[in-house]
This record gives C-alpha cells, structure tokens and sequence, in this order.
C-alpha cells in the first residue's frame, strides 16, 4: 500500500473521531511529535495519546471537521494532510474553527514522526479560560 493510500486510510479513521484507534493501527512506538509553533516536543506512542486525551478533555463540543487534502512524496516516505476542526473549549463563549498541516514521514508502515502546522493563535484560544 502507498503513503498516500496509507494516510487517506489514516484520516478515515481521523475523520469518523477514532484517533487512538489510528493511532495504534499507524503511529511508531518511538514516535516523536513536534508542534512546530511552539517547538514542543513529544516523544513515544503514549506521549501522543496522553496528548489527545488532553486536547479531546479540554473541549466542550465538537461541531465538525474533516480532511480537506491529502498528498504523499512517494520515494521519501512523507505524506501530508490539511485538516480542520471547529469546537467550543469548555468555559469559552464561542467556538474555535482550528485549521493545521500535519507533515509524516513514515518508517515501513508506521508514522515514525509527525510535524504540526498551525496558527499559533489557535493554541492560545484553547488555553483560554
């Protein structure tokens, strides 16, 4: 199977709200994560999943989101994905449309290290009370 088709396999489950279910089907046990705005760093499989955990814990309500495209550089083993997302955080008066490039470069058939792009703006709307 592609990178492309491995990582439209990948969003399918992303996008039907099943991320620790993607990520244990995809994601190296040694993964390492880079939220490139800020320059933190997670480093293991359940470093991420804590991650989500956290992140699906901070929101109130999701009202969508989706995988608008998806492409793959074959011969380096990278795949790219432009997601969004829009939900209420808990205790915010309204609710935050976030948008993000996410960057995989795969080893064999796992994603070894994934690379977010974003507005850092979006992150401060999250942490706000």
């Amino acid at each position: 199977m592609s990178y492309l088709q491995k990582t439209r396999e990948l969003h399918a489950l992303l996008d039907q709200g099943k991320d620790l279910e993607a990520l244990d089907k995809f994601f190296h046990e040694d993964l390492v994560v880079t939220e490139v705005p800020s320059g933190e760093k997670r480093k293991g499989l359940s470093g991420q999943k804590k991650a989500v955990e956290e992140f699906m814990q901070m929101a109130e309500q999701f009202h969508g989101g989706g995988t608008t495209a998806i492409t793959a550089n074959e011969e380096e083993g990278i795949s790219m994905a432009e997601t969004w997302m829009e939900l209420t955080f808990k205790g915010a008066p309204t609710s935050t449309r976030m948008s993000e490039i996410t960057v995989y470069r795969w080893e064999g058939d796992k994603i070894k290290s994934m690379d977010f792009y974003y507005h850092d703006a979006m992150m401060a709307a999250a942490q706000q009370p």
